[in-house]
């Protein structure tokens, strides 16, 4: 197995391309955030403020030149711009510098201009950018979205670990895989040494390798997060392992450093909660949304969740109408905003999302009476009294043998269980409805009920009277004569 599909730590979000515009009437250098589904641009000034905004395209060469056809034939009006490509580290520098060059020209800053801008003339002919848009239109509206191709995919190493393309896709894994996400569960794999087979469970993701290669990078279950060694030259201190051992999340940016460039990366730190695996974010790969669960964040709140730090936030509505208040805080792992429910709380638990704070809401509420136990649906006589916390007597059921059973149920409002009894069980305890006493004193007690006492097979449930022509002919047959008992003489 090549060495790129071992298990290793993964690095911060790798350095991508961001692309600065030069609108040519208004002679301002901005940076691209978006574009509409009608071709129209939105660009951001190209300050540290706006840095979480900025349009990021992988820096491969061919993934960039693939992406920036399709965009650039989608502008509703290219011919007044000019496009260029910066490395995410150093776009503001260069903006700076190239704003500068637009207000006051020099043959220094030409020389900068050319060398990032977009040759759009040797890469968007009219036939290409056809051709561009076909291939792109049948896999996804947007483009940009992909990082990578299945086409690029080393499919030979894939196989070899079990992961054929049409295992992932029949498992709706593909897609996230190809957009540059881990899966969000483990899958099997299996590696085969020669002299030795490993299978274990393992969250996949793709990499890209220097010569281009597109080739799997396993995830291991690790048994703890490893928070006694450094993490790309950062050591962690006790409140950082207290915090990420008991939220998953260390709760603060620290300076991660590339051990390719040196380049410290002001980064947060979470836990994948599947592998126990660390994960670090980039701090200008933080998005957080304008508002959470109904409730608009103010700068110094969005500031608070962009630093790694948990945030209160009161007065949030869940998707069934019902006011909650949680903490939150943003995951490296995941990418987006998590519930952190209070613990200690014994009403709540732990949740990772929103949604499941629903269920902890219900946990607090009166529980409701089903109408079936196991499979046997309550008649509207037996469901009223079921509700009401009376035992009732149920029959027709059927155990894993496929042997019928009958007994007594009742609930529990308190805890939202029903409790079963078999007859013997419940026989010196647990007093019956009236509705089926009769049935009980006939069939387990061994007692007469006059209107069914010629009557040979067991009452059914709340039966008193014959039920069928055949039982109400047995009942009015009359009784044979008794035997004397006299001697004989």
């Amino acid at each position: 197995m090549s060495k790129e599909t071992t298990n290793k730590q993964e690095m911060p979000e790798q350095l991508s391309d961001i692309l600065l515009v030069l609108d040519k009437e208004k002679m301002k250098i901005q940076a691209v955030k978006s574009m509409d589904e009608n071709g129209k641009m939105e660009t951001v000034e190209p300050t540290k403020k706006n840095q979480n905004q900025f349009m990021r395209v992988d820096k491969s060469g061919d993934f960039f030149s693939n992406f920036f056809s399709n965009f650039f034939s989608q502008l509703k009006n290219p011919t007044n711009l000019s496009f260029f490509k910066v490395s995410a580290d150093e776009a503001l520098n260069k903006a700076q510098e190239m704003q500068k060059q637009v207000d006051n020209p020099t043959p220094e800053g030409e020389k900068v201009m050319k060398e990032h801008e977009v040759k759009t003339e040797n890469q968007l002919d009219k036939k290409q950018v056809n051709q561009n848009n076909m291939e792109t239109a049948q896999t996804t509206p947007e483009t940009s979205e992909y990082r990578y191709k299945p086409e690029q995919i080393d499919w030979d190493t894939m196989n070899n670990l079990g992961l054929s393309k049409e295992y992932l896709e029949k498992r709706n894994l593909l897609e996230p895989l190809l957009k540059g996400y881990k899966t969000n569960e483990l899958i099997p794999v299996s590696v085969n040494f020669g002299t030795a087979i490993l299978r274990t469970d393992v969250r996949l993701s793709l990499q890209a390798t220097e010569d281009g290669r597109v080739v799997p990078a396993l995830n291991g279950i690790r048994k703890e997060p490893n928070l006694n060694f450094e993490f790309f030259g950062y050591k962690f201190t006790n409140e950082d392992k207290k915090n990420l051992l008991e939220t998953g999340n260390m709760g603060r940016v620290v300076d991660l450093k590339n051990s390719k460039t040196g380049e410290l990366m002001p980064s947060i730190i979470s836990v994948d909660r599947l592998t126990n695996e660390l994960v670090a974010l980039r701090t200008d790969f933080i998005k957080v949304p304008d508002e959470i669960k109904g409730v608009k964040l103010d700068d110094t709140q969005k500031q608070t969740l962009i630093e790694g730090k948990p945030l209160k936030l009161e007065g949030m509505i869940s998707t069934k109408g019902t006011e909650f208040s949680a903490t939150v805080q943003f995951n490296a792992d995941k990418r987006y905003v998590e519930f952190l429910f209070d613990r200690s709380n014994s009403n709540k638990q732990t949740q990772s999302n929103g949604q499941n704070n629903q269920q902890s809401n219900q946990q607090n509420q009166p529980q409701e009476a089903p109408k079936t136990f196991r499979g046997k649906e309550l008649t509207d006589e037996q469901n009223k009294d079921f509700k009401n916390g009376q035992t009732i007597y149920i029959d027709g059921l059927t155990d894993k043998k496929g042997q019928p059973y009958q007994g007594y149920i009742t609930f529990n409002k308190e805890n939202g269980k029903t409790n079963f009894e078999f007859p013997n069980q419940y026989k010196e305890r647990i007093k019956p409805t009236e509705a089926h006493k009769t049935q009980t004193d006939v069939n387990s007690e061994g007692k007469t009920n006059e209107p069914t006492k010629n009557i040979k097979e067991p009452l059914k449930s709340g039966q008193k009277n014959p039920d069928s022509k055949q039982q109400q002919e047995e009942q009015e047959k009359p009784e044979a004569p008794a035997k004397s008992k006299g001697r004989k003489m």
